[in-house]
Formats: structure tokens, C-alpha cells, sequence
């Protein structure tokens, strides 16, 4: 089975956000199921020169953008195992960052044509196509509506994965003409138009054969209006292929055995070091240093889709009445950057604000963390849980998406159950939940227990990358 994976980013190569820790580790896990899959991104001018460098050059040529041609190259690279292809053209693409510009609309329909249109150069014939979010959304559109005829395209299938369905490329309507060279008919039929703009996500998923997500809770919730983005009336109607496969992580990346960042490596017969760990960030970040003294920890972007109104409200109150530590690491909302600071000035011997973004302070605190506190507003899927409990930190989550099919609720009569959790987004019952936690640390065999679940939780790849080849195969059998 022969699988083209598109995306906008994908580690190490570069990486935002979430998607590129996806797009860097499941072709990985699809190679151990025997999948011969290719990614395709765009050759960012902020790639690694390191990765440059290695890269084979394999074709040059002039690609139609509407009205206009434009230069496209493509480049080659072989990255543990998997083969990696680069769209070049440097107007597009070597700039300072990677999205938020202004001919953003350009930039990404030039990559989805590309995708398409370089096949022949990279002669790699893929049975699927897999696209994900809005930046290859028209990879879908384009397959339907420039290659019909050709029996070499007629054949491949698509699969649109979901990773944010905030996110969906919304511009202005002359796009239609003047970048996407499509008849106006398909805004006027509804397949791109939205409220009087194209969307590259309504019409990646209006073109794709299947649709998935990135856990089965949310592909539910997106169906609703709550969380459908406007688009639940879509999804609803395309319910019988839509699919939810829960995200995994790297289990070779986030190892406590190995992860060089730590203070002291660990694994679940030696929470002793654990413990170590925190002492260790203790001492690092200047709060008292104590084995049992509780630390809770965020690590997240500062923005309110998290639940930072939730923490908000109540944790002046908690920190008054609760003896624990609070860490924080992240940036985002200067409101909420700005909150977090002074949450520190007023509790100076309880609270550490780190405002600002460190891999290696990010691995620590999870290595020392007791409770990794998660009480998003909606939650696709989430890596920071899933992180938490491989290295022992007990989530403390909300229960949506991605979170209510990771976090499964303690249960002290039964002992099972890897976190804590509440429903409702509300205060005071994150309050009520973290008083839970916090009584059930204080019985340390009890709490010796819960890590316990939490770090032989499973959510590597190796699942997740078997249902997504049973997809590829349902979708081929179609």
C-alpha cells in the first residue's frame, strides 16, 4: 500500500504546533505496518541548513497559478527510514516564519497543485493521498477537479485528517479567480463558498473520499454546534466517513528511561528519581524544596481554548487554602501572560510563571510534575496528557475530545484509572477535582498506584498507526 502524506509542517524539519509532531512520527509508525508511505511539504526557507544540505534536487518546471505561471522545484531527502519530498519556490516559501501573510491563499493552493502536479517527477503512484487541515485542504479539491481523465489519478484516494477545526482558511471570494483559477460555479454550488468567502477546509472536505480526526470524542463533538465551527451541518452529513484515531506520541522521543533533559532518568519501578526530579526544578526555579510537597503544572499555550479562565477564577483561592506548588510554563494572551506573572509576585514562595517556551524546562517539569493540569475548553486531541503520563505526571483534564479518550477517571475501589477529571466547565468543579487529587496524594500508596497506570498507559503510535492502515484499507476497498 502506497500512501502520500501531505502536510504544512512535520518534524524535525520544522514544527508550530501539534500537527508537525503528528506528521513527524505516524509515517514513522506506518512504515513499522508495512506502509510504503512519502511526506510532501513545503521547502520552508527556516529548514535546518543541516537538512538542506542533504537534500536531492530532482526536478525544476513552471507550475499555472490562475492567470499566472510561477517557478516550482522539488527536492528529496530519506529521514530515518521515510522519504521526504520539498516543494521549492523561494517567493513562497523563504520567508521569516511560516503562515499568517497576506497571500497565504497563494502560497497554500500553489502547494496543493504542486502536490498534485509533481507525481510524475517524484514516480511514486500513491492508492492514498492523505491530507490534513486547511493548508492541503484543496489537494482534495484539485484531485476531483483538474486530473479527471488521467486514470493514473482516477484511482487515488483521499483521506482529510482534521487535526483543528478552528483553523480553516478562510479568504477572501476573488481568491476564486484571481489564485485558485477555479470556475466561480463551485462557489456559487456551495463547495467553497462560506458566508461569502472560501474556505480551503469546507472544500477539503466536501472533495475528500474519507474524513478523520484526531481522537473519537471530537469527531463526535464536531458535529455539533458547540464545536462544529459552523461546519456541523457538513460533518453531519458526511457522518458514515468520518473517523476518529486518537493521536499517539513518540515513545522513543518522550522516554523518562532516556530523555537527556531530566535531571535524573526514571522509570516506573524507580519513582524514587522522580521525585529527584522535582527537588532538582525546585531548587532551579527558586521555591521550597520538599519530596511531598505537591506540584501541579500547566504547560500549554496562554490561550483560553485551554481553560486558563478556569484557573483563573479559582487558583488565588486554592493557593490560599491548598499547600502545593504551582508551575507554569508557556506564552500566548498577554492578558493571561500578564495574570500568571502576578500570580507569582503574590505567591512567591508557591508559584513559578515561566513566561517564555524551553523544550528542556518543558521535559523537566513534566518529570517532576505530581498533577499536569489540562482544563481545555475543547481539546481535538491533546499531546501535553499524553506526555504527562508517560513520564508519571497524573492529568488532571476536562472531559473532551482527546482528553475523555486518554484520561480514564481513578477509581480507588477498583484501582484503575490513570487521572482525574470534571465535565462541566466550570470552576468550581476543576476546584472539586483538584481537591480530589490532592487527597488521594496524600495516601502515598494509593498515589504510587495512580502514576503507576498513568506511565503503563499506552498511547505510542502503534495503535493508532494500525487503525490508520485499516482505514487506508477500508477507504481502498470503497
Amino acid at each position: 500500500m502506497k500512501v502520500l502524506y501531505v502536510a504544512s509542517e512535520a518534524v524535525p524539519f520544522v514544527k508550530t504546533g501539534g500537527l508537525a509532531d503528528v506528521a513527524g512520527s505516524l509515517p514513522q509508525a506506518l512504515r513499522g505496518e508495512d506502509v510504503d508511505v512519502r511526506v510532501i511539504l513545503p521547502k520552508y526557507g527556516q529548514i535546518p541548513e543541516k537538512f538542506r544540505e542533504e537534500m536531492t534536487h530532482i526536478y525544476d518546471g513552471e507550475l499555472p497559478v490562475s492567470w499566472r505561471t510561477k517557478y516550482v522545484g522539488l527536492d528529496m531527502l530519506e529521514y530515518d527510514g521515510v522519504t521526504y519530498y520539498f516543494v521549492d519556490n523561494e517567493e513562497y516559501f523563504k520567508r521569516d516564519g511560516f503562515y499568517g501573510y497576506g497571500d497565504d491563499a497563494e502560497r497554500f493552493s500553489f502547494f496543493c497543485r504542486a502536490v498534485l502536479n509533481l507525481l510524475p517527477a517524484m514516480d511514486f503512484w500513491p492508492d492514498v493521498i492523505h491530507t490534513n487541515d486547511w493548508h492541503t485542504g484543496l489537494v482534495n479539491v484539485f484531485l476531483k477537479l483538474e486530473h479527471q481523465g488521467d486514470e493514473r489519478y482516477e484511482k487515488i484516494r483521499t483521506l482529510y485528517t482534521i487535526h483543528n477545526l478552528k483553523y480553516q482558511g478562510v479568504f477572501p471570494k476573488d481568491v476564486m479567480s484571481d489564485v485558485l483559477g477555479l470556475d466561480w460555479k463551485y462557489f456559487n454550488n456551495g463547495d467553497l463558498e462560506f458566508y461569502d468567502a472560501v474556505n480551503f477546509m469546507k472544500g477539503g472536505l466536501i472533495y475528500a473520499d474519507f474524513i478523520s480526526t484526531v481522537s473519537k470524542t471530537y469527531a463526535k463533538e464536531i458535529q455539533y454546534e458547540y464545536f462544529g465551527e459552523h461546519l456541523d451541518g457538513l460533518l453531519r452529513s458526511r457522518s458514515d466517513t468520518l473517523f476518529g484515531i486518537t493521536n499517539g506520541i513518540d515513545y522513543n522521543v518522550y522516554n523518562p528511561e532516556t530523555d537527556a533533559n531530566l535531571f535524573e532518568t526514571y522509570n516506573v519501578n524507580t519513582l524514587d528519581r522522580k521525585a529527584d526530579n522535582k527537588t532538582e526544578l525546585q531548587k532551579l526555579l527558586g521555591l521550597p524544596t520538599g519530596r511531598r510537597i505537591p506540584m501541579v503544572a500547566v504547560v500549554s499555550r496562554l490561550v483560553a481554548a485551554k481553560g486558563l479562565d478556569l484557573i483563573v477564577r479559582m487558583m488565588d483561592e486554592i493557593l490560599q487554602h491548598e499547600d502545593i506548588q504551582f508551575v507554569v510554563l508557556g506564552t500566548g494572551d498577554k492578558a493571561y501572560e500578564d495574570w500568571f506573572k502576578g500570580l507569582a509576585w503574590r505567591f512567591p514562595k508557591k508559584v513559578s510563571a515561566n513566561i517564555r517556551f524551553s523544550n528542556q524546562l518543558a521535559q523537566r517539569i513534566y518529570a517532576a510534575a505530581d498533577i499536569f493540569l489540562m482544563p481545555s475548553n475543547y481539546e481535538p486531541c491533546g499531546i501535553g496528557q499524553l506526555i504527562a503520563l508517560r513520564y508519571g505526571a497524573v492529568p488532571l483534564v476536562r472531559e473532551t475530545g482527546g482528553l475523555k479518550d486518554t484520561v480514564i477517571p481513578y477509581d480507588k475501589y477498583t484501582k484503575q484509572g490513570n487521572g482525574f477529571v470534571f465535565s462541566d466547565y466550570n470552576a468550581h468543579e476543576m476546584m472539586y477535582a483538584l481537591k480530589r487529587a490532592l487527597s488521594a496524594y496524600e495516601n502515598y500508596g494509593e498515589w504510587e498506584q495512580i502514576v503507576e497506570n498513568a506511565m503503563r498507559s499506552d498511547y505510542s503510535w502503534k495503535e493508532s498507526a494500525k487503525e490508520y492502515k485499516q482505514l487506508y484499507e477500508k477507504l481502498l476497498a470503497k
